[in-house]
């Protein structure tokens, strides 16, 4: 996407709000994972330099520009998370009386809000499913795309084009309108095989669209028939640049020997899932989370996503890639490292983003959240500051305060996630 170039903010202790991707950032006093605290300076969008705290100066960057000072003191500093499995067009529909409207303008209206509500959790890049083809047409998709265009700086949006049927006569409009989509500037091709009479006819269809235009592939399976995973695995094995599954939530209800043979061949094939522990996008009798820890076992690599964003399908989805983070530690039992990997590292590889560290020379990505270690972090993640492109993007603060004590003289109180007294 091409720069943007807003207005640093006048404080020289503040962040630099707008999109002056140019702009140098000073992040002072930052906590990393391995107990260090540093000072980290980015310019043109990338980390220039990493050092303990207090021995960066604010002055002139690789950018030519004086850096703004942030305090970070009290803070983590993550590699930012990213959303791989959202529904731009079907989030925050859940409290419309009677049926659902998908004008252009409200489906826009809903994905940009549903994505800057995920960009202040924390993810500076999402995978939106979108629906082609029936009543709606390419209209939905119309819609997200210029949400995305409207977004540019300060998050980044991918589209899946979402395809009905693809078999049989019912199929030939779906092939057409997939292909317009991808046209039109959908650069993920996707779908559900376990809704089309021949699924792995849909699964051909869409690798061979896939293949012609050299994209990715995400497709939504319940994973709970082996021999169709089977057939999938081998068709995909070949297709660069990769072929991406979820929620896959079936896998978990298989024996586990079936399961088991399922996650060699997923392996082997280089297929990623993403799984969905807040809930999924699908009917409630169906929901399950993939069994993260045989697919990973196996060499799968497990990325987490959000699934439905407050619809119908699940009226109290977040979308917040920590939470997903903390169920599958909390539930699953990966380490709050394993766990916060699947909506960072792998959840970037997935959408072919690139590796992010905290260290010079990478993706200036990144989220500090209020906390001194990664487990602390996953379990009470309220206050969070969002680096995309090197800037500030996105602030949420949290205060929690203790009152009406019936002591006298009254102490001082903590505020939530410090020690000093406010």
């Amino acid at each position: 996407m091409p720069d943007s170039r807003p207005q640093p903010s006048p404080s020289s202790s503040g962040p630099p709000w707008g999109p002056d991707e140019a702009g140098a950032l000073l992040l002072c006093g930052a906590r990393l994972t391995d107990g260090r605290v540093v000072d980290v300076r980015l310019g043109g969008g990338r980390i220039e330099a990493v050092g303990t705290a207090g021995s960066l100066s604010p002055g002139p960057a690789a950018s030519g520009l004086s850096a703004t000072r942030v305090d970070l003191g009290g803070h983590l500093l993550l590699p930012a998370p990213v959303e791989p499995h959202a529904h731009g067009d079907t989030a925050l529909s859940a409290d419309f009386e009677g049926p659902v409207p998908y004008d252009d303008l409200d489906v826009q209206r809903r994905a940009t809000e549903a994505a800057l509500l995920q960009l202040g959790h924390g993810a500076t890049a999402l995978r939106s499913h979108v629906h082609v083809g029936g009543v709606q047409g390419l209209g939905a998709l119309a819609a997200v795309l210029q949400a995305r265009r409207a977004l540019r700086g300060l998050v980044e949006v991918t589209t899946v084009a979402m395809p009905r049927v693809l078999t049989g006569v019912a199929g030939a409009d779906g092939l057409a309108i997939l292909r317009d989509a991808v046209k039109m500037g959908a650069s993920v091709v996707g779908g559900c095989p376990d809704l089309d009479p021949d699924p792995t006819g849909y699964v051909e269809a869409v690798l061979e669209i896939a293949s012609e235009h050299d994209c990715p592939v995400d497709l939504h399976t319940e994973g709970d028939d082996p021999a169709r995973l089977a057939r999938l695995a081998a068709m995909a094995g070949g297709l660069r640049p990769g072929v991406t599954l979820g929620p896959c939530g079936g896998l978990a209800r298989l024996p586990s020997q079936t399961a088991g043979r399922a996650a060699d061949q997923l392996a082997a094939a280089g297929v990623t899932v993403v799984c969905l522990p807040q809930g999924g996008c699908g009917s409630v009798d169906r929901r399950g989370t993939a069994p993260v820890r045989l697919l990973r076992a196996a060499g799968v690599r497990v990325a987490a996503g959000s699934g439905a964003l407050r619809d119908t399908s699940n009226p109290v989805g977040r979308g917040d890639p920590l939470e997903a983070a903390f169920l599958l530690a909390s539930r699953y039992g990966l380490r709050p490292e394993e766990a916060y990997d699947t909506v960072s590292g792998a959840a970037r590889a997935a959408l072919g983003l690139p590796e992010v560290r905290v260290e010079a020379g990478f993706p200036a990505e990144l989220l500090a959240v209020r906390g001194a270690r990664l487990a602390g972090v996953l379990s009470l993640a309220y206050s969070r500051i969002v680096v995309h492109r090197g800037r500030v993007v996105a602030r949420t603060s949290a205060v929690r305060e203790y009152c009406g004590s019936a002591t006298s003289p009254a102490p001082d109180l903590p505020r939530q996630g410090r020690g000093e007294p406010s």
